[in-house]
């Protein structure tokens, strides 16, 4: 029984590091390979930003994408309720760029639980081009975003383009949830592209045609479901598109300002991913090579053996996360928060067990209930939205 309670936890070391190898690999073909930017290619795009609230910055992070230096874009805002403060920063926006075409909508029109979804879904209504991009409020982008992101759509294969991103984070606790973004959830991302390619939407960033989203059925094919982005880039994939992760990294500005918020941003993250990839959640369980090899020392009694392969299993992690933070995202909290990715993966272990105890969350104020493949059921005034409300 002991050698079993040791052999155990050594497997699931083994089966990190294997893991951690395959990431490295990935992040350095990911480097090997960067977008080559043709200055003639440059479609006209509507760029969709669904607003609700202030987030840390929204002038700013919106501001950035009026800065772009790109020949032919539209912007159009998304709003559900003229009282809502975002209204008040958008209208500076178009004060303080009237040479840039920027349109703002609001609408309350609901088409499913996904409010989001429900907002692009009313601001798409006044888009010009077939190009579309759409990307969260809480994003902030360089000048040369947008040249660089609709490059992969110049192979009529492609259908979608997306993109990872960099928090930028004030305070400890959002800091060191960022941490976990960057060292944790973007070496997946470039995995599964070296594995299976990209088969999925990162909501950083999506770039598709028009065309594209029609296929699919438009916003209302995604108006149920929690990661909408996912979606968004799996449907397309479903169809025989081709989705691009972009070489492009956009900042993140993440808002989290205490542990309560860190804890509600996991457990919907992780429950929706349980729900929508429910076998690649639960194969997260190999990657834990920092708790397994804790395990290991522990079942193994302290013995040398297991100190060494703890070692090794804990320098091929932090290898990961400095090629993946500091040379993949040029993240510049990655470098001086390296030494606390032991303790990132302890609570990410922890977060990923709680995970399988419920199928509810908390966003944006509203409680939600995640059934099969990730769909929400959502409670708001009395209303149950699990069905597409077209005429709502």
């Amino acid at each position: 029984m002991s050698d079993y309670a040791s052999s155990l936890p050594l497997l699931f070391c083994v089966s990190a590091i294997v893991y951690y190898c395959l990431a490295l690999y990935a992040a350095i073909d990911f480097l090997a390979t960067p977008t080559t930017v043709d200055a003639a290619f440059h479609p006209p795009v509507s760029i969709l930003k669904p607003l609700c609230g202030l987030d840390r910055n929204t002038y700013e992070n919106l501001a950035s994408f009026c800065r772009q230096d790109y020949p032919t874009y539209q912007i159009i805002f998304g709003i559900q309720d003229l009282s809502d403060p975002a209204v008040a920063v958008a209208k500076q926006i178009m004060r303080d760029f009237p040479a840039i075409d920027i349109d703002l909508v609001v609408s309350d029109r609901m088409i499913g639980a996904n409010r989001k979804i429900s907002n692009l879904s009313n601001a798409v209504t006044a888009a010009k081009h077939d190009i579309l991009l759409i990307a969260d409020s809480d994003i902030k982008v360089g000048s040369d975003y947008l040249m660089n992101v609709v490059q992969p759509l110049s192979q009529k294969t492609v259908g979608v383009v997306t993109c990872t991103y960099r928090s930028l984070a004030q305070g400890w606790v959002a800091a060191f949830e960022a941490l976990g973004i960057t060292t944790e959830l973007v070496p997946t991302v470039l995995v599964s592209r070296t594995l299976t390619g990209m088969t999925f939407g990162i909501g950083a960033t999506i770039v598709l045609r028009r065309a594209v989203l029609e296929a699919i059925g438009g916003f209302p094919a995604v108006a149920n479901y929690l990661h909408d982005d996912f979606h968004l880039g799996r449907m397309p994939t479903n169809l025989g598109y081709q989705v691009v992760l972009s070489h492009y990294v956009v900042d993140h500005v993440l808002a989290t300002a205490s542990v309560i918020d860190f804890m509600q941003h996991q457990t919907r993250w992780n429950r929706g991913i349980r729900f929508s990839q429910p076998w690649g959640y639960t194969g997260q369980i190999f990657t834990f090579g920092t708790v397994a090899s804790l395990v290991f020392v522990l079942t193994a009694h302290g013995s040398a053996f297991s100190w060494a392969v703890l070692g090794i299993t804990w320098a091929f992690r932090l290898a990961m996360a400095w090629v993946v933070g500091v040379k993949v995202l040029r993240d510049p909290m990655a470098k001086p928060l390296l030494w606390l990715v032991p303790l990132s993966d302890l609570v990410r272990c922890a977060l990923w067990c709680y995970s399988f105890l419920g199928n509810s969350i908390e966003w944006r104020g509203r409680h939600l209930t995640l059934t099969e493949g990730g769909k929400l059921v959502g409670f708001t005034s009395g209303r149950v939205y699990n069905q597409p409300l077209a005429n709502d």
